[in-house]
Parts: structure tokens; C-alpha cells; sequence
């Protein structure tokens, strides 16, 4: 039985708290991968019928693509995201789950993982592929930040 993995506040240095595990884990392979990112360095703005707000991206790739880490997907967050998408077509977010099977609730047979297809937002599960960040994703950033 798969037991869901508990992440904490993780203090990176002075100015920077991760929200939980997941983020340490994608924060210290982008840093031991050398890419060019500031965690949480970008602020997006988008409406929320007639609400003004603001999303924080956690790992907007310079001169490529935005990471997004989630443990738990609540509806909010969905809802959140597919609105930024709708408002912000350029913008190209991608997901790493601590578990991309785990349901959006407790009567739906949609995962994040389908949802995420559904809505044409790539992916990549943590725990399905025991890796943390897919090799194509990783090239394709380090061709970007290299000029090619």
C-alpha cells in the first residue's frame, strides 16, 4: 500500500523557504544541474472573474518553461491553473507530482495526472518513474540557456 509522503517547510537560506519536500527535491536537482531559475521569481497576473490576482510560478525556467510542484491538487488549484492557462496562452507550465495516479477526489476516476492530459499541461510523476525531473524537459532547458 502506497503510504503519501509528508513534506515540510524547508529552509534553503536566508531569503528562500520551500513549502515542502517536493519543491527541495526538483530546487536541489535544477541547482546541481547548474540551470538558471530564481524559486518563486516570477509573478503572473491573472483575473479571477473580475479579481484581480497573482500567481507565483515555483520554478519559472529563464528562457523556458514554468514548474510547478504538487503534492495535493485541490479543485482551487485546478481551477486556478486552467484559468492562467486561458489568460496567459504563451506561458508553458508543466507539472512534477509527488503522484500523479492519486485521484482529484474521492468519487472521480480522473487522476491529476489525466487531468493534467485533459487540459494540455505536460507531466511527470516523482514516484511512478523514480525520477525527479524528466531527461527531455532537462535538455531542453540546458539547450535553451546554452543559445542553441
Amino acid at each position: 500500500m502506497y503510504h503519501r509522503q509528508k513534506f515540510k517547510r524547508v529552509q534553503i537560506s536566508k531569503g528562500v523557504v520551500l513549502k515542502s519536500g517536493l519543491e527541495e527535491v526538483v530546487f536541489t536537482y535544477l541547482k546541481k544541474n547548474k540551470l538558471s531559475f530564481k524559486y518563486e521569481g516570477l509573478k503572473i497576473t491573472y483575473f479571477q472573474p473580475e479579481i484581480k490576482k497573482t500567481y507565483t510560478p515555483d520554478f519559472p525556467i529563464k528562457g523556458s518553461f514554468i514548474i510547478e510542484t504538487k503534492g495535493a491538487f485541490n479543485s482551487a488549484d485546478r481551477k486556478k491553473m486552467k484559468l492562467i492557462k486561458k489568460q496567459n496562452p504563451e506561458l508553458d507550465i508543466r507539472f512534477i507530482f509527488s503522484n500523479s495516479k492519486t485521484k482529484i477526489g474521492k468519487k472521480s476516476l480522473t487522476t491529476y495526472g489525466k487531468w493534467c492530459e485533459l487540459n494540455d499541461f505536460p507531466y511527470h510523476c516523482i514516484q511512478s518513474t523514480k525520477q525527479t525531473f524528466p531527461n527531455d524537459w532537462l535538455k531542453e532547458i540546458q539547450q535553451v540557456q546554452a543559445g542553441h
